[in-house]
């Protein structure tokens, strides 16, 4: 049974009568290994059909759908037809030549791909899998169209008609009507990849790193010469359908780290930038992750219309904005801010409802008075209102889950939840070790009562290097070792050095590493202020130095998790420090060094971990 994105039950309020009919028999008829998309832009310049079919054998098949009636039709040609209705005669597109178009303008730009071309042979230079464009009239029957002259202008092999489409026809019969609209066929089969490139030129707003924008090939109209990236990263399939499939209304993701939350939400805000007129708040707590967001909506060009803060400065902004005085002081004056805009939104000294829409990414580190407050602050017209959390990354309270229920801070999600398992990020060695770590501290704080439940990763299956932890005598041997390590795979194997990240959990510590990157002659971005946070740039040709609080969100393909011999002395820390150390280790993509001066608990656990997960320690 193929699988409608965004699915029927998201767009049939949208749908025509005629479409609904044929996307349930496009469900019902089409097997899963089919990919049918609804009324999405294709392409660089946007072109629209109401459905496109892709499989990975059969090809790629644009469908225009009309509910047109014989009687209604009272001219039509090869560029247009007249309409019959209430109010007249009406000049619509020729349905054939809409999809033509759309098909058209997404095979020239595949063209230009060479992955996805024959490289040789009489069809070099030609896509490797046919494409095909018709035309389903819902409500004209095959005896009737042939009764016409339509098949001078829709040609018979074209069409396919309403009693062609009933619930009652074969299936062999209903697909063997689609491919008939292709004017040839190849004995090739997709691969994976392949279809993940053909998705990554029909949908620039699912592409996973935002440097890869048809800049690369951005030739439709000049002809100019290009340069396409050999790895397309798209997100998944499951993650398109979550994305496309987030309605109106309070929405909430329950997604493990890695799972592409943050992705999605950027997705949510390309999206809502185009329908809403009032501004798109999007709000975190951590303030790296803030410039972080910031940086991915000036690619995207939404900057105008998003706005994207860490909480507590986004409080200090709308505080000066209605002329009220703002803490200057750090620590408990962050709260009162908080608090007193609070008490002016309840006496509506400032208005509440101001934004179209409130995106909040990290929502675990979200006290429940924070939450209501950003509650009041979405338009009640709109109720758009998305909240991504990951329990088990909720560093900021000695906690298991959220500590209380969504309901209890006015946010409606119920039946509105996804959940997201799959863990893309990281490797499967690393995100195993850093869970299997983790475990046992994230149990021992579980606390009766309602809670959220559980939700442990599974890896998307991408392997790499086991995780390595490393122990020193001091400190200083663990800083000379990094930069040692970051040194070679820089100079031999030619690593960028913008790839690679450092997280510790002491100041001090960042200072030392940052002094020994100096002598080796690392280009280096400490993270060591706010000032110095809020101009994170993650593509500077620089290695990042970060604390492990102002890591999350973030990710890099090399991760070096220094001075975990100083977390977790504390009994009544251990836990928090354990899945602060679980935050920074799931930042790694596919390599992950552990560094150590001192014999703990937590660096025993570290130990076990390893051997449980089958991985080497390098002592």
């Amino acid at each position: 049974m193929a699988e409608l994105i965004p699915a029927l039950s998201i767009c049939i309020g949208r749908m025509q009568a005629g479409e609904r009919r044929f996307a349930r028999r496009l469900a019902s008829h089409l097997e899963d290994d089919y990919i049918c998309w609804f009324d999405q832009p294709v392409g660089h310049r946007s072109r629209y059909t109401d459905f496109v079919v892709l499989h990975p054998g059969r090809g790629l098949l644009f469908l225009e759908v009309k509910d047109w009636k014989l009687d209604t039709i009272h001219k039509i040609n090869n560029e247009s037809a007249e309409l019959l209705t209430s109010t007249g005669l009406k000049t619509v597109a020729n349905p054939l030549t809409q999809a033509r178009q759309c098909a058209y303008g997404l095979v020239n730009a595949l063209e230009k791909d060479p992955q996805l071309v024959h490289a040789a042979g009489r069809h070099r230079g030609k896509l490797i899998m046919p494409y095909g464009f018709g035309v389903a009239l819902t409500n004209i029957t095959r005896s009737q169209f042939s009764s016409t002259d339509l098949g001078e202008v829709l040609p018979q092999t074209q069409t396919i008609c309403k009693d062609e489409m009933l619930e009652s026809v074969e299936v062999e019969d209903f697909q063997k009507r689609l491919w008939d609209m292709f004017n040839y066929r190849f004995s090739t089969v997709l691969t994976q990849p392949q279809v993940d490139r053909v998705r990554w030129h029909m949908f620039p707003e699912i592409r996973i790193r935002p440097n890869q924008q048809l800049e690369l090939g951005h030739d439709e109209d000049t002809g100019d010469s290009f340069e396409l990236p050999d790895l397309m990263k798209v997100m998944d399939l499951h993650q398109e359908r979550v994305a496309r499939g987030l309605g109106d209304g309070h929405r909430v993701i329950h997604g493990v780290a890695g799972s592409g939350k943050t992705m999605i939400l950027g997705y949510r805000c390309l999206h809502l930038a185009k329908l809403l007129h009032k501004p798109i708040l999007v709000l975190c707590y951590n303030v790296a992750l803030a410039a972080h967001l910031r940086l991915l909506v000036r690619e995207h060009q939404i900057e105008h219309r998003v706005n994207v803060y860490h909480f507590h400065d986004w409080c200090a902004t709308i505080l000066r904005t209605y002329n009220f005085p703002v803490p200057r002081r750090a620590g408990d004056d962050f709260e009162q801010s908080i608090e007193r805009v609070i008490d002016k939104v309840g006496k509506g000294q400032i208005p509440s409802g101001q934004y179209g829409a409130i995106l909040i990414d990290e929502g675990h580190d979200f006290k429940p008075h924070w939450l209501q407050l950003v509650v009041r602050m979405v338009d009640p017209d709109t109720k758009s209102l998305l909240l991504l959390y990951d329990d088990a990354q909720s560093i900021y309270e000695n906690r298991a889950g959220l500590g209380f229920t969504l309901k209890d801070v006015g946010i409606e999600a119920q039946g509105r939840t996804t959940i997201l398992k799959l863990n893309y990020r990281n490797t499967e060695e690393i995100i195993q070790f850093a869970y299997e770590f983790a475990k046992t501290y994230r149990e021992s704080v579980k606390k009766p009562g309602k809670q959220v439940p559980d939700v442990t990763p599974a890896s998307a299956g991408r392997h790499g290097p086991n995780p390595v932890l490393k122990q020193f005598r001091s400190f200083s041997e663990e800083a000379r070792y990094i930069a040692g390590v970051y040194r070679k795979m820089h100079d031999e194997r030619g690593v960028p050095w913008s790839s690679m990240c450092v997280v510790y959990c002491h100041r001090w510590m960042g200072k030392e590493i940052a002094d020994e990157f100096q002598r080796t002659m690392i280009p280096t971005s400490w993270l060591r202020d706010t000032s110095a946070k809020k101009k994170l740039d993650v593509k500077e040709e620089t290695v990042k130095l970060v604390t492990m609080h102002s890591s999350k969100g973030l990710e890099f393909e090399t991760v070096a998790a220094a001075g975990v011999g100083y977390m977790g002395f504390e009994e009544e820390r251990e836990a928090s420090d354990a899945k602060l150390l679980y935050v920074a280790m799931t930042r790694a993509m596919d390599n992950l060094l552990v560094t150590s001066c001192k014999e703990t608990p937590m660096v025993e656990r570290l130990k076990q971990s390893l051997t449980l997960t089958g991985a080497k320690k390098i002592a």
